[in-house]
């Protein structure tokens, strides 16, 4: 019995001297039910956190102490909110949390200045909170397969944002002030109750190139007589003929203005 313990130990004690000295935490597929108090004692050493695929409920308050993380990867867990002091993760750049039971997002998510990548699809999120308009180094967010009914219109202060993913959702009604996302690049929203997008949406985004929105109640004539849609096409046809000039394979739907009639 004491042989057993003492190598038990040792292969604790190793893992946790890998973890610190490379910063990278990967517990995939462990079968955990809580969140190990070993990574907690790591404090700043740890950079990557990457527990996918575990039966996690919590993500405890304690996180706070890993100042130094970076990409905190927790989907197809049991989580059902996050602490308060996340927001204390400066050093944040990717937050992915897909495929758990979330049902609000923290008003302190906000405080994540330095976050790139949002993911949070496939959870229960009713509604996103106002304070995400803070997150201005954001390149990606990705609420697909929730239950939303609109984007705040705080998401147009998200001004390095490049893409964003909403499908699935029960978004009717999209905020004015996603005109102000001049970066943007693409654009998905199918299978929600679109009638119609910002007027000067396709005019103001002058690098939107992907825009997917099947499943919605918008029409194709509304689409294309809307201000900027030529210079959209042209835009949108110069991206897939250099994916067909690259050899890449597109779908049966990937030369398509991205609009169900």
């Amino acid at each position: 019995m004491g042989c057993c313990f003492s190598n038990n130990a040792d292969t604790k004690a190793t893992r946790v001297s890998r973890w610190r000295s490379t910063g990278i935490v990967a517990l995939r597929d462990s079968k955990l039910k809580r969140f190990p108090d070993e990574i907690l004692d790591l404090e700043r050493s740890v950079r990557t956190l990457d527990l996918t695929h575990n039966r996690i409920v919590d993500i405890p308050m304690e996180i706070s102490k890993l100042v130094n993380l970076q990409r905190l990867v927790v989907p197809e867990n049991l989580i059902e909110r996050l602490p308060v002091n996340l927001g204390k993760l400066q050093s944040l750049k990717a937050l992915i949390l897909d495929g758990n039971r979330i049902t609000s997002l923290p008003d302190e998510l906000g405080q994540l200045v330095r976050l790139e990548r949002l993911s949070i699809s496939g959870n229960s999120l009713t509604s996103l909170p106002s304070t995400i308009g803070s997150l201005r180094n954001l390149l990606l967010l990705n609420v697909s397969n929730n239950n939303l009914e609109s984007l705040p219109e705080s998401v147009g202060s998200c001004f390095s944002l490049e893409e964003l993913q909403a499908k699935s959702n029960n978004i009717g009604d999209l905020p004015s002030s996603m005109c102000n996302l001049t970066h943007l690049k693409s654009l998905c929203l199918d299978n929600n109750n679109v009638k119609q997008i910002p007027a000067n949406l396709l005019k103001d985004c002058k690098v939107l190139q992907s825009i997917s929105l099947h499943g919605n109640p918008i029409s194709m004539d509304q689409f294309q007589q809307m201000d900027g849609f030529q210079e959209f096409e042209a835009r949108r046809r110069k991206k897939f003929d250099k994916k067909i000039d690259s050899n890449v394979m597109i779908g049966s739907n990937g030369l398509d203005e991205g609009v169900d009639l």
